[in-house]
């Protein structure tokens, strides 16, 4: 059955609730002029590798770009990734002669030391993928990236979206800067094979969590795999737990509380609940050896982003995706009313300023959210396109119809908490934090940097 993608409610929520918008600052380089003759639009229905191109110019030195990407495009198996691969090589086959991009590619634990590396060398890859909030805005308020409304608005590339709201995390006080890729929601997967064997619910209280994670643990399984060796995977579960406890992250920075702040001391001392279900391994395990343990069978929940779609699908056993159901992180008794809220985001894409090829650069950005890019990121990779694309929900992986039934009954949405404090270095020392915590120390005490840092910088 072909869906259209009716979802301006849900994207305006996800988009603008959780991401720094809005944000004021100054470009202190000057974006690239537009030329006298707009770039092509990206047609409704991008042409096939195999189709007719659009002519290339014969005459004159091909336009050379870069793209830089935080996975290995030509080892990779996550689903996401390969269609990103996808649409650069449709890029060069249809603009051969023209414009070439060759990826730079890093693993995710690298990327931004890496990217920030060729910024500071006068480097910075022409266009480069980012995540929302403090990251963005990292490049967007110091003139690294350009801002991009003039390419948008040029041929009605920006009527192709879902709305205006796509736009929210990505536009500051003097324009948009970033091409928003898919959606992925935080949700917690899990093997309903072992759930059954076990004789676990699925959970609706973080109570409930701890009961079915004892019986998943009594039943010889290794209840939750995660990385604490990745330090974002864990503060992902934190975020969680402030939140169900009822930590208003604005009380915050508007220093109503602080970080001391007993919903968030709870939030620690729940993340020491929880570890003792961890894999024993969770310490130096990253991200992706984590999520394979789900996807091998040898772990019952994986707390993860929706984008873990795309990996399990392409490593996984046959057979092994229909075992997987995903339910929403749990309420905490007594702590937060409304237990419906889903962390949400979407990565971008930035152009540099300072790139010499700016028509180049738009017109790649352009190929990933083309028609073909954006059936392939929900019919194989599993996330929610921001497009006005028509999709086949049938032929999608089973797990993306259970994260829209999460998103549909989500009462509003939030970011990843070490990407919406004030700055980059607030989310790093946020994600320390509860590292130690993980460790053992006592939370009152390992909030501490946590604290200075919001008492030196920001109060």
């Amino acid at each position: 059955m072909k869906m259209k993608k009716l979802l301006a409610l849900l994207l305006s929520a996800t988009m603008t609730v959780g991401m720094l918008a809005g944000c004021g600052g100054s470009q202190e380089a000057a974006a690239p002029a537009a030329t006298e003759e707009a770039a092509p639009a990206a047609e409704e229905e991008a042409p096939a590798a195999e189709e007719e191109a659009p002519a290339a110019e014969a005459s004159g030195e091909v336009e050379e770009i870069t793209f830089m990407v935080w996975d290995d495009l030509a080892a990779t198996e996550d689903l996401i990734s390969k269609g990103y691969a996808d649409s650069i090589e449709r890029f060069n086959k249809d603009f051969e002669g023209k414009y070439h991009c060759t990826p730079i590619t890093t693993n995710l634990e690298e990327y931004y030391t890496k990217l920030n590396a060729l910024v500071a060398a006068g480097e910075t890859p022409d266009v480069f993928i980012v995540s929302p909030g403090a990251n963005m805005n990292d490049y967007a308020l110091t003139g690294v990236a350009a801002p991009i409304d003039q390419y948008l608005e040029a041929d009605g590339w920006k009527d192709t979206f879902t709305s205006d709201a796509v736009f929210a995390g990505s536009t500051y006080d003097d324009g948009i800067y970033a091409v928003p890729l898919n959606i992925a929601a935080a949700c917690v997967f899990y093997n309903t094979e072992m759930f059954e064997k076990a004789g676990a619910s699925v959970p609706k209280t973080f109570d409930e969590l701890l009961e079915s994670c004892q019986k998943l643990q009594d039943a010889g399984y290794t209840p939750i795999t995660i990385s604490a060796g990745t330090a974002w995977c864990l503060s992902m579960v934190a975020g969680y737990l402030c939140d169900r406890n009822g930590l208003v992250l604005d009380d915050i920075k508007e220093h109503k509380t602080d970080w001391k702040d007993e919903k968030v001391i709870n939030a620690g001392k729940q993340i020491q609940q929880l570890s003792k279900y961890f894999q024993k391994t969770a310490a130096g395990d990253d991200n992706d050896i984590a999520t394979a343990a789900f996807y091998n069978g040898e772990a019952a929940i994986l707390i993860q982003g929706s984008w873990a779609i795309g990996q399990i699908n392409g490593s996984c056993a046959e057979g092994f995706a229909d075992k997987v159901g995903v339910f929403a992180f749990p309420a905490v008794e007594g702590g937060n009313p409304d237990a419906n809220r889903v962390i949400a985001k979407s990565d971008s894409l930035m152009m540099s300023a300072s790139t010499k090829h700016p028509e180049a650069a738009v017109q790649l950005m352009k190929y990933f959210v083309d028609e073909t890019a954006q059936k392939y990121t929900a019919e194989i990779g599993g996330k929610i396109p921001v497009t006005n694309v028509e999709y086949d929900m049938e032929v999608a992986p089973p797990e993306l119809k259970y994260v829209m039934d999460v998103f549909k009954n989500a009462s509003s949405t939030f970011g990843f908490y070490n990407e919406s404090l004030v700055d980059t270095e607030a989310g790093s020392t946020f994600d320390n934090c509860f590292v130690e915590i993980f460790k053992g120390e006592d939370p009152a005490t390992a909030l501490d940097p946590i604290q200075e840092y919001y008492e030196m910088n920001v109060w």
